[in-house]
């Protein structure tokens, strides 16, 4: 039987990391999805990275870019953000073409000159005629609204420009959460909600299993106000019932060699099938399945970004034998152990 044929699929809460490393597979080809950052003069840098960020993680996990984008400024080649210093723009507004496009955010900050200019304004208003995505990072959205490309829709921005928003322009809808995406209007309040705000733009564009893959990675060293140690998503996630992260956690605990169902059960004081129960309603999958991946996962790790032998990772990982290891490792990610180690050396 082919590798294709064979090929599994891994679960929504693994989905996302191991994307991609799965050969020939992909997020939901819809992409590049092109997107043009508008810096305006003392730009929020936290605001944009945080935004960017999230682009540049989406591309990291998937075998071809989900996203490109670009820098643009307003009549220079440089641009200062908050923190004093400059960053190279690649284009200019006069003159620039939104056709190659699919979305524009206007990158605002604390103290961004607040002045209405017309060329932006009427790069804007074309970006809009040809269906574009509009967005405002801090006080970006003030210029959107300015140009009559908010009326009617729900926004939010900086707190210290909600007052000039309301008297300036009353038919837009001012809104005090962190973001907000009301149709083809995207907008967030400051630095740290524009982290959040892109990965809801993401998920509406690929879905939740890239968007988890991406909080994965940028979320790492999140602390947990209980123990002071860095968390992991599905065991710290609150929507979860704490016998079901008791279980996650025993599972991670001990991949080397992996507990029984029946011995995961006893631990957390549950029966087997209760605990069946909550894999299936809260990971749309069996306790063996996700213990599977969760090995799987880790081996994949360790083969990609350690020389140790296959044979050594089949046993850190609780694999029987090697050709066990590769039989599993084939059936997820389409490609022998070896052959995904010599795809690493290449690209080295």
């Amino acid at each position: 039987m082919s590798a294709s044929k064979r090929q599994r699929t891994f679960s929504s809460l693994f989905i996302g990391s191991n994307q991609a490393f799965i050969e020939g597979k992909n997020a939901e080809d819809i992409g590049p999805v092109r997107i043009g950052f508008i810096l305006l003069e003392n730009f929020s840098m936290m605001a944009f990275t945080g935004a960017v960020d999230a682009l540049v993680t989406a591309n990291l996990l998937s075998s071809t870019p989900l996203y490109r984008f670009e820098t643009i400024g307003i009549d220079s080649s440089t641009v200062r953000c908050d923190l004093g210093f400059d960053i190279s723009v690649s284009s200019q507004i006069r003159g620039f073409q939104v056709d190659d496009l699919d979305m524009i955010f206007i990158c605002g900050g604390y103290r961004s000159p607040l002045k209405p200019n017309d060329q932006l304004f009427d790069l804007l208003r074309t970006a809009d005629k040809k269906g574009l995505v509009l967005g405002g990072l801090w006080n970006g959205s003030l210029f959107l609204a300015w140009a009559g490309l908010m009326d009617g829709y729900e926004c939010t921005l900086h707190p210290e420009n909600r007052a000039c928003l309301e008297e300036t322009c009353p038919r837009v809808i001012p809104s005090t959460q962190a973001f907000v995406i009301d149709r083809n209007r995207v907008s967030c309040a400051g630095a740290s909600s524009a982290l959040n705000m892109m990965l809801a733009t993401i998920k509406k564009h690929y879905g939740k299993n890239v968007v988890r893959g991406i909080e994965e990675v940028l979320t790492c060293d999140k602390i947990s106000e209980e123990s002071g140690r860095p968390i992991l998503t599905a065991t710290s996630d609150p929507m979860l019932p704490e016998k079901f992260k008791e279980v996650l956690q025993l599972m991670e605990s001990n991949i080397e060699e992996p507990l029984g169902i029946d011995e995961l059960a006893n631990f957390v004081g549950l029966s087997r099938r209760q605990i069946e129960r909550l894999f299936h309603r809260y990971a749309d999958t069996t306790p063996s399945k996700y213990y599977l991946e969760l090995r799987i996962t880790r081996a994949r790790r360790l083969l990609l970004q350690t020389n140790e032998s296959v044979t050594s990772i089949a046993a850190a990982c609780g694999f029987l034998t090697q050709p066990h290891l590769s039989r599993c490792y084939r059936d997820y990610f389409g490609i022998s152990p070896t052959e995904a180690r010599q795809a690493r050396d290449r690209e080295a």
